[in-house]
């Protein structure tokens, strides 16, 4: 996967995200599932800006990016900030 595939699959992300609030605010959507829907694609952007991040250390340090690879939700999103 390339920086460019990643960061294809971070806007499709974010878009899904835009998508699901605006049928939430048309009514197509309950609250609930727009909340659990949103919280799995937020798992999935954190796996995906984890990655990314990975990426772009390796190749700082002179390593292969593509060597990186995405981290377990677990994992990711027991990160600190």
């Amino acid at each position: 996967m390339t920086e460019h595939d990643v960061l294809t699959r971070i806007q499709d992300l974010v878009d899904q995200e835009h998508r699901l609030r605006e049928q939430t605010t048309n009514g197509q959507l309950d609250p609930q599932t727009e909340r659990q829907r949103l919280a799995e694609i937020e798992v999935l952007l954190d796996q995906a800006w984890d990655l990314l991040r990975q990426r772009r250390a390796r190749l700082d340090s002179g390593e292969p990016a593509e060597a990186a690879q995405s981290n377990p939700a677990a994992q990711v999103e027991g990160y600190l900030q």
